[in-house]
């Protein structure tokens, strides 16, 4: 697991301990993290929505830098799935 992967578990599970459905965050060429209800974890698994950002992307949106939704706007952050369970992640990262 890269550091990138294991400091943003750290982060995102402090801002966001557990999740009401099943979330995959996909930082390409360092892995995924997976959110659901038991809590945050390194993995790759059948998710409800994925959403996919470069490393410098996703972790302006951890810092509070950049807003999850202006990031999915000008297409630095892409969602697939349910846009719905998007847009409550959104609200707990912002």
């Amino acid at each position: 697991m890269s550091d990138i992967i294991t400091t943003a578990v750290a982060i995102l599970g402090a801002k966001v301990p557990s999740f009401d459905g099943v979330a995959k965050f996909v930082i390409p060429g360092e892995g995924a993290i997976m959110l659901d209800e038991t809590g945050v974890r390194a993995g790759d698994e059948p998710s409800d929505v994925t959403l996919t950002a470069a490393a410098d992307v996703f972790k302006a949106i951890l810092d509070g830098e950049m807003n999850p939704t202006t990031a999915f706007m000008t297409g630095k952050l892409s969602v697939d799935g349910s846009m719905g369970l998007a847009m409550k992640l959104a609200g707990a990262l912002a």
